[in-house]
């Protein structure tokens, strides 16, 4: 195969500086992701949503970021329902590769896990809403139960992120996306997506609106290289608004995260949907490197 027909399109939608010119910019952190798709035999099309584009909000700035595609095809710009930035495109064959190339800089302050400024669409009480991925078996409502709500919401939903990061092992190998939150919590192990699930059905099993965030993740131990993007949770806090928590971690979201799109579940929110037609043999791979930018220098 020669070289793609590269065509640029570069997300001049975003908001504009604004009141982001004001945050104190913790991190500065990088982005290069490809999720490169080879067919066995070459493929008729491929129709997709992506989302991919992180929007600013209080303590996110978005300093550059560009969506790339190898097909030669438009790239459609729309909010969804949940106020996330999707594109949508239409690639005809045949192929017999394609390549979603994503790359960009955002600066990210730490807000203690507060997030503000975003848009949002709908009442907190439409998070409350179960899906076949985030509903609560018996066993994740008794686990939910047993929190105290004493202290107050907030100190009950970290009493849960420290109790789900101490019961479930982090393990890439025993599910896949279909997993329920029931059945991760079964096998006391899952990634993040599984991890953020059992938090969103334990919260809501006891009247907590809670939604699922999918994004980045800048690891302090020095992995760049990364084979998926990161995902967690936020729940309603009342008098707090949106609270980030991240499960995998047992943290609340820091200048380390970075928010890209929300959702009820992972389905909702997934970087990358859609169907192809024609072709055999799809082999998925995805790369991902998160790095820390150097600051820009104050003139």
């Amino acid at each position: 195969m020669g070289q793609p027909p590269w065509r640029p399109h570069i997300d001049q939608g975003l908001p504009l500086r604004g009141d982001a010119a004001s945050i104190a910019r913790d991190m500065r952190i990088q982005i290069r992701h490809d999720t490169i798709y080879r067919y066995e035999q070459p493929v008729n099309g491929v129709i997709q949503t992506l989302r991919l584009t992180p929007r600013n909000h209080d303590g996110q700035f978005v300093n550059t970021w560009r969506v790339d595609i190898s097909a030669d095809c438009p790239l459609t710009r729309h909010v969804d329902a949940f106020g996330n930035t999707t594109h949508t495109f239409t690639a005809e064959g045949p192929l017999d590769e394609l390549v979603v190339h994503v790359e960009g800089i955002v600066e990210i302050e730490d807000t203690a896990g507060v997030v503000r400024g975003t848009v949002e669409r709908f009442p907190p009480s439409l998070f409350l809403r179960e899906t076949p991925l985030t509903t609560a078996d018996d066993a994740i409502r008794d686990f939910a139960a047993g929190t105290s709500e004493r202290d107050g919401r907030l100190a009950r939903l970290h009493e849960m992120l420290r109790a789900l990061n101490s019961q479930i092992t982090f393990d890439t190998d025993p599910t896949q996306a279909s997993t329920t939150a029931a059945e991760a919590f079964a096998l006391k192990r899952g990634v993040c997506q599984d991890i953020s699930h059992i938090f969103i059905a334990a919260a809501r099993s006891v009247g907590i609106p809670a939604r699922y965030v999918s994004g980045y993740f800048h690891r302090a131990d020095g992995v760049n290289e990364q084979e998926a993007g990161h995902a967690w949770a936020e729940a309603y806090v009342p008098d707090l608004g949106w609270v980030a928590f991240d499960p995998t971690n047992g943290i609340s979201a820091t200048d380390a995260h970075l928010r890209v799109a929300v959702g009820l579940d992972y389905l909702s929110a997934a970087p990358v949907r859609g169907t192809r037609y024609g072709g055999s043999g799809e082999e998925l791979s995805v790369q991902i490197r998160v790095d820390q930018a150097a600051q820009q220098s104050q003139n």
